[in-house]
Parts: structure tokens; sequence; C-alpha cells
């Protein structure tokens, strides 16, 4: 089967320091797959040149097999990628549904200049309450979100994501933070987003999360790609073991 999204040989230096070294890696409609090491692995260097915030010096990106190129993240949000940073970049005075068209609102007629549009606040607030339902999110979305618990905040940032992303999804920490019953709620949409069908990459050093959601686990150490495993209670020894530096 051919992977939705794929990367092979990315390579990217910061001057003399190497962020990615020929890593590989891939992964297919349906699927979560975790990537995993040490602060400094180069785990943000590779979601960022993915999510179209850096431009890799060599390697190339594939989208269903077909070479694609990544100048912008508008460039990745063509292509139905979505990326969700650790700090989530919500506007905390907003409400959900404001949050969710930020940048993007719908407005209309669409003849006339930008500025002047009358927002369809109707429509952005019933698609945005539709998206919350679908994936089991409650919350009052006539509050500002920064009003909102950390495990409700990291779900409106993953619904928005949901909501744009018609093949992949990339979570940063998704869980960072959160107490027990709130990750719990972002594990919970992981798998509904696997049950879309979209691909999904978590970056997390949660092993017990990695354990639940992912299908497959890559670890990354000093840039470079030093293991794939199926994460299970067989292999957890070695893929701690790959993530410490005693497996490669």
């Amino acid at each position: 089967m051919t992977p939705l999204l794929s990367v092979s040989g990315a390579t990217k230096r910061f001057g003399a320091v190497v962020g990615l070294d020929s890593v590989d890696v891939e992964v297919r409609a349906g699927e979560v797959l975790a990537l995993l090491g040490d602060n400094g692995a180069g785990k943000s260097t590779l979601i960022k040149a993915l999510s179209g915030a850096l431009t890799l010096d060599r390697g190339e990106i594939r989208m269903d097999g077909r070479r694609v190129t990544l100048h912008s993240p508008a460039d990745t949000r063509d292509l139905g990628i979505e990326t969700v940073y650790q700090d989530l970049a919500l506007f905390d005075n907003l409400r959900p549904a404001d949050n969710f068209y930020a940048g993007r609102e719908l407005a209309t007629p669409r003849w006339l200049p930008r500025s002047i549009r009358v927002l369809r606040r109707s429509e952005m607030t019933d698609t945005t309450r539709r998206t919350l339902e679908r994936l089991q999110v409650s919350l009052d979305d006539h509050g500002a979100v920064g009003l909102l618990s950390g495990g409700q905040r990291q779900g409106v940032a993953v619904a928005r994501a949901a909501a744009f992303a018609s093949r992949v999804v990339i979570l940063d920490e998704p869980t960072a933070a959160l107490g027990l019953r709130e990750s719990r709620r972002v594990l919970d949409l992981i798998l509904r987003l696997r049950e879309e069908q979209k691909a999904v990459i978590v970056v997390s050093h949660a092993m017990d999360h990695v354990m639940e959601v992912a299908d497959r686990a890559v670890v990354m150490r000093r840039g470079r790609k030093v293991g794939e495993l199926v994460p299970s209670a067989e292999t957890y020894s070695e893929i701690v073991s790959l993530i410490v530096g005693g497996g490669a």
C-alpha cells in the first residue's frame, strides 16, 4: 500500500548542528505513528518540515506517492495536513468557533474585498458545534477559550485540526501537562481521528499513551532514525533502550 505521507532522506542543518540526518518516515491512512526520542532528537525539526514551517536541505516529501514541495504552512493546509503544536496557538479571549476559523473566516459576498465582507457567524458556529459533537468534545461554545480546562483547550485545538485536515493530523506532545482524565479525552480524540481514516503523527514523551494509541513507533536520536517498532508489552524495553541510547 502506498503511504499517505512519506519523507525520505530528510536532511536539515542549522550551521554546524545537524537537525535531521537522512531520515525516512512514512504514515498510512487510518494509522497513528508515534515519533519518540529525547530532547534534541530531531522530532520537532521533522514535524516542522512536514508542516511547511521549515524547508529541508535535502530529501523529498510525498503525498500518495507524488512528490510535493512545501514552502509554507499554507502549502500543507492545501494538501490536507494540519499541525497542533504544544502551545496550541489558541486565542484565549475568543470562543471556540472564532478560534476554529481564525485566519480563514467564512464571509460573503466573495466578490467584495475581504475587509468589508459580512462574516457568516452562524455557519461557523454550527460547523464548529458539529465537529466538536462528532469528536465528542464537551464544552460551552459561547465562552472564551481561556476559561476552559487544559484538556478542553487541547480538545478545541485537535478538533480544529480535524475540521480542516482532510488527510493528516500532526500533534506535538498532545497530553503534556494534562491530568489523567483530560489525557484520556485527548487519547480518545486521537483514536477517533484514526477511525475517520486520517493519518495521525504524534510526538510524545508519554510512553504509556504511545503504547495505547500508536500503531507504529519511530525512535529518533541526534537527528537520526535509530529504530522503528510496533509498540507492545514485548517491545517496550527495546523502545526505551533506543530512546536512551542503548539500542543503536
